[in-house]
């Protein structure tokens, strides 16, 4: 019996090591297992090849912005940005869309409204076609007073008070299904940069934050992309401003007044403010509460929004500015677009050139007239 007990030892021992290492053997296959995984699981698609497709491949402003993306987003990089600080701020017109056409569209749909839509023509005020008339002469000559843009602002906030935002978007995203004046092929709603919008999709798959900052009213923006193929939601749209008040308010203060059961949001046909130069920096620390790493403007408007993004940024942060240079496919201004070329070398901005970065702006299909 004793040397039955001894001998069986040596066996036990084999046991419970052979029951060890298969045990770590198992652990090891788990941890491999996961490590390959791991790499799908927390990769980031890399900026596709087809990238920004209707760009020449020698545009330097291409090259710069893809692979900028491309940086920011590789994990481990120095200069990665975390998606919730990706933020990228566009001005609209002469930005994102056709800016003289013949001039902006605000300027068009507020022509309309006082001067030929028979629904509203006959009740418009003095102050309001008088607005109109010195729009008129700027679309004509391309000269304003000083203060057109501040009258202008005042007159649309007068022009279409007591419409709901929901009624406001539906007028203008109407207007802009009309056929585009200088274009064949064209409405005001499609007149879009095919290029831009490419931008920011390549933006919006790489998990960044895209807002339209622009000088033309909210509602007025909110309505032309309503009817554009621009993919963003009214809450990334920000504009020059008109009140809102309710139905029943009347002159009474917001904080006298209960809104109730009966009421309705409307305009209340006082102007806010032109959200143009230095107000787009304060309305994007308003309304963002973040600093951006992108901006793209096309003016001396858009210089404040532009300094704003790329100067004491904890990120690595760009600014490009359309230069509209291109005569053929485009209403160009070749004195403007140089002016914007000298301000970038200025400044530490990128710029854009329609006519050389670009291998369509409306599409093939679509000519001047």
């Amino acid at each position: 019996m004793e040397k039955s007990k001894t001998n069986s030892t040596p066996w036990k021992t084999l046991s419970i090591i052979l029951a060890i290492a298969l045990i770590a053997v198992s652990l090891c296959c788990i941890v491999t297992q996961k490590d390959e995984k791991a790499p799908e699981l927390n990769a980031k698609p890399a900026v596709s090849q087809s990238a920004l497709s209707l760009w020449n491949d020698d545009a330097a402003a291409k090259t710069e912005l893809t692979e900028y993306v491309k940086t920011v987003t590789t994990e481990g990089s120095e200069d990665f940005i975390p998606v919730e600080d990706r933020i990228a701020v566009f001005d609209l017109d002469g930005t994102l869309a056709c800016e003289t056409d013949p001039c902006y569209f605000d300027h068009c749909i507020y022509y309309y409204r006082v001067m030929e839509d028979p629904e509203y023509k006959d009740k418009a005020s003095k102050f309001e076609k008088e607005v109109a008339a010195e729009v008129k002469q700027f679309m004509d000559t391309g000269e304003s007073s000083d203060d057109l843009m501040i009258k202008h602002g005042k007159g649309v906030a007068s022009a279409f008070k007591g419409l709901t935002p929901e009624e406001f978007v539906k007028y203008c995203a109407d207007f802009a299904k009309t056929p585009s004046p200088g274009y064949n092929g064209l409405t005001r709603g499609e007149a879009f940069y095919k290029p831009m919008l490419e931008v920011i999709d390549l933006l919006k798959e790489n998990d960044f934050t895209v807002y339209v900052v622009s000088g033309t009213d909210r509602f007025i923006v909110r309505g032309l992309v309503e009817a554009s193929p621009l993919d963003l939601p009214d809450r990334q749209i920000i504009g020059s401003d008109e009140s809102l008040v309710a139905s029943d308010q009347g002159s009474t203060d917001g904080l006298d007044y209960q809104f109730d059961d009966d009421d309705k949001l409307i305009t209340g046909g006082e102007f806010i403010i032109k959200n143009l130069d230095m107000n787009k920096v304060t309305v994007i620390q308003q309304e963002i509460g973040k600093q951006p790493v992108l901006a793209f403007g096309n003016s001396g408007s858009d210089s404040s929004m532009a300094e704003y993004t790329i100067n004491h940024n904890k990120y690595p942060a760009k600014a490009f500015m359309l230069c509209c240079d291109d005569t053929e496919r485009e209403n160009g201004n070749p004195e403007k677009a140089e002016k914007m070329k000298n301000s970038c070398k200025e400044n530490g901005w990128t710029a854009i050139s329609m006519k050389n970065d670009w291998k369509t702006i409306y599409g093939d299909k679509v000519t001047r007239k």
